[in-house]
């Protein structure tokens, strides 16, 4: 069974490195809005477990088409002869700077790559063009054309009419745009181009469509599990007699904010990698999510559910919470004074800062004191008896898992907050989840509720596909 490569050709600055990481889904892939960044031909498998199902191979963009062209036709006079006489080309003037990037370009289409021709659909479409398309058809190899609409689509029609004359197959394709389903139907139609790859390509499909819900499954699997560590996470620290409370107080609220935040910040972490997302970090300013506090609780009415919304489901976890979870010590007794000086250092700055934890501490969650057998107390904060948090939680996660879907590996800028984020979540979804979540917190068969939280999530992960 032969591994389909494709190589990537077109002009400089027409959206093919963005055609090759969208389809490799490699965001490694060097993108550049200067024109002639790529200058030399680069191959990106597609893999999946380490099984490789198809290779894209970036190339320079065309310089001298016409000037090629006549040297084709100088050199051969028939049709039969034209591959010959491009592999010939390729051969005789590899290494000299005129030919340079063209060399580079058809190299791997002369080794047997297929090719996939890249225009810009929102550039008018030109005779110019003709001498490019020409050379691809004289390399006798199978073909398609993309339109790639980089600011719009205004010139898509003359695109299909003139590109219809060399290729059979045209498709519009947005390489920052291509949901999944898109992306799987090209695939699909590459495997007509060629009955060699027919059989590579359906099974290449076959196993990206599994390897799409096994990422649902584990992006589920891991929000259920950060919210679930959420609800039942408590900080603690055993103070002496007479030691003012305030300072500590405003010094756990803050530890369990910023232990909240960073196991929020990992679990988004595990997700972007499930989607083979690798270098957003580095290839973005900042990370929209990130730089929206999640304990700024004057938007909470954005991040979760609204006064309405809470108001409704309120009563399904009433029954629940009106039991209270209790605090979990540890009973030790020794080291009363344990990371008490670390603590209360900088937490004049906890009470003034803006971080919020002092100012929302006892909407979050409480504190509890407590004597203990050796002498002084043990103050706790958590675990958080707030009835929105977790679908703060929640709606977070879902709203990056649902930006990630609908992303491609193409696109590097910034992850927005632009939508509501629970509006797929009905009332009795709400209902559901504040219950399931009041278990969780009171510790009631943790396991299985949080087994029917992810099942829930997974729902919703699967809907973002749609």
């Amino acid at each position: 069974m032969s591994l389909p490569v494709f190589a990537v050709v077109g002009r400089p600055n027409k959206g093919k490195s963005s055609i090759v990481a969208t389809l490799a889904r490699d965001d490694s892939v060097y993108i550049d809005a200067r024109a002639g960044s790529t200058r030399q031909a680069r191959a990106f498998p597609m893999q999946v477990d380490g099984q490789t199902l198809y290779t894209l191979v970036d190339t320079p963009g065309f310089q001298r088409a016409r000037e090629v062209l006549d040297v084709l036709q100088a050199s051969c006079s028939d049709a039969s002869g034209r591959p010959q006489a491009v592999r010939d080309f390729v051969a005789r003037h590899s290494g000299q700077e005129r030919f340079r990037d063209e060399c580079e370009l058809l190299r791997p289409i002369v080794e047997g790559a297929g090719i996939i021709y890249v225009v810009d659909g929102s550039c008018p479409f030109g005779a110019d063009y003709e001498a490019e398309m020409e050379i691809l058809r004289w390399c006798g190899r199978p073909s398609l054309a993309l339109i790639n609409p980089i600011d719009n689509d205004e010139f898509t029609e003359q695109w299909q009419a003139g590109l219809g004359q060399y290729f059979r197959t045209v498709r519009l394709f947005n390489a920052h745009r291509a949901e999944f389903a898109k992306q799987l139907e090209l695939l699909a139609l590459f495997g007509h181009l060629d009955p060699d790859w027919q059989q590579s390509l359906q099974q290449a499909v076959e196993v990206l469509r599994a390897e799409r819900e096994q990422q649902h499954r584990d992006s589920s699997s891991m929000i259920a599990g950060m919210i679930a560590a959420a609800l039942t996470f408590q900080v603690s620290q055993k103070i002496p007699e007479g030691t003012p409370g305030d300072p500590i107080k405003s010094a756990l609220a803050l530890r369990y904010r910023e232990t909240q935040v960073r196991r929020e910040r990992q679990c988004r972490r595990q997700v972007e990698e499930v989607f083979h997302y690798h270098n957003l970090q580095r290839s973005e300013d900042v990370l929209a999510l990130e730089d929206a506090d999640l304990f700024q609780m004057d938007d909470w009415y954005l991040w979760g559910l609204s006064r309405t919304s809470l108001a409704a489901v309120a009563g399904s976890a009433g029954a629940i919470l009106g039991g209270g979870t209790g605090m979990v010590l540890d009973g030790a007794t020794g080291g009363l004074l344990g990371g008490l000086g670390t603590l209360v250092s900088g937490a004049a700055g906890a009470i003034t800062g803006g971080v919020g934890a002092w100012r929302y501490a006892d909407e979050i969650a409480q504190f509890r004191l407590k004597g203990i057998p050796t002498g002084g107390k043990q103050l706790s904060y958590g675990p958080s008896r707030n009835l929105n948090f977790p679908f703060v939680l929640l709606g977070r996660a879902l709203l990056h898992h649902r930006l990630l879907c609908q992303r491609t590996h193409a696109d590097r800028s910034n992850l927005a907050l632009d939508a509501d984020l629970l509006e797929q979540v009905d009332d009795s979804q709400r209902r559901k989840l504040a219950r399931l979540f009041a278990q969780i917190r009171a510790g009631k068969r943790e396991d299985e509720r949080r087994a029917e939280l992810a099942a829930l999530v997974l729902q919703w992960c699967r809907a973002h596909d749609a």
